[in-house]
């Protein structure tokens, strides 16, 4: 059990409400303290820095499985007390992405679900929630993230079909095809560095390519309640770490203040690739 505290939820009741209406939500303030904000920034400047020259810097997943510092801002309070109000008082870590688009040539994200990454990773994913934090300004002109509201209701672990897409040009293989996507209704997530969107795991998004002069480069920190447990499949090549509260499944969670360095190898070599 990690310690449970007693800071007020973030979110109002109405906003609460509008999230699981929408399936997303904007937070247009700051989520960090400045000082815990300009650290987090400062730590992904190095990590980017340190990028092989072959390595694109959109596809920077799961970098808290060997860089254990990054638990200082996903155990943050700040951004615990966002996601409790969605998940519940007990909160498991299920990932986290850095996806950062450089000025130029960022590649595009095609329209997608999470939750059809993830299908064979959990029974269900009602309530699975992504901090999308903004680390750059993320903005229509350097390809901020796009979501087409409330179609988190019309099914999970996807819903939608997906064709093959060009990889030269996206993040990910596939997209959903268009008669299952209605582009008309997109909404565009317009954040300042530090602000933060959350959205629903079975909503479409995706975003267009940047080709600004401003990187843009955002933190996805992705929670759920404790009662989910991940699959058999999962297991093999993934590991979840309990953020606050108690476990609720009976499962086995990764230790927080140790690199899972052969976990990762073992994710390369099944060609696992997250999202």
């Amino acid at each position: 059990m990690r310690t449970q505290t007693l800071t007020p939820p973030r979110l109002s009741p109405e906003q609460v409400a509008r999230y699981h209406h929408e399936g997303y939500l904007i937070y247009p303030e700051a989520v960090l303290p400045e000082a815990k904000f300009a650290a987090l920034k400062a730590h992904f400047e190095r990590k980017l820095a340190a990028l092989p020259p072959d390595a694109r810097p959109e596809s920077m997943d799961v970098p808290h499985f060997t860089d254990v510092a990054l638990f200082e801002w996903l155990f943050a309070d700040e951004i615990l007390d966002l996601v409790e109000p969605i998940t519940g008082p007990d909160i498991a870590l299920f990932s986290s992405h850095f996806i950062c688009k450089p000025k130029g040539d960022g590649k595009r994200v095609p329209w997608h679900e999470d939750s059809a990454y993830w299908k064979t990773m959990l029974p269900t994913m009602d309530t699975l929630v992504t901090v999308w934090l903004a680390i750059d300004a993320s903005l229509p002109i350097n390809g901020c993230m796009n979501v087409i509201p409330r179609t988190h209701r019309e099914g999970q672990s996807g819903f939608s079909d997906y064709e093959a897409v060009d990889t030269a040009k996206n993040v990910f293989s596939t997209e959903i095809i268009q008669p299952h996507r209605d582009q008309s209704k997109a909404v565009p997530c317009i954040l300042e560095p530090n602000h933060a969107s959350l959205h629903d795991s079975r909503l479409i998004h995706g975003s267009a390519p940047n080709t600004s002069n401003l990187r843009r480069c955002g933190y996805t920190m992705r929670f759920m309640s404790s009662r989910l447990k991940l699959t058999e499949t999962a297991r093999a090549y993934h590991q979840i770490y309990l953020a606050r509260g108690h476990d609720l499944a009976g499962q086995e969670y990764g230790d927080p203040t140790q690199p899972a360095t052969e976990l990762l190898a073992r994710r390369k070599a099944m060609g696992k690739k997250g999202h």
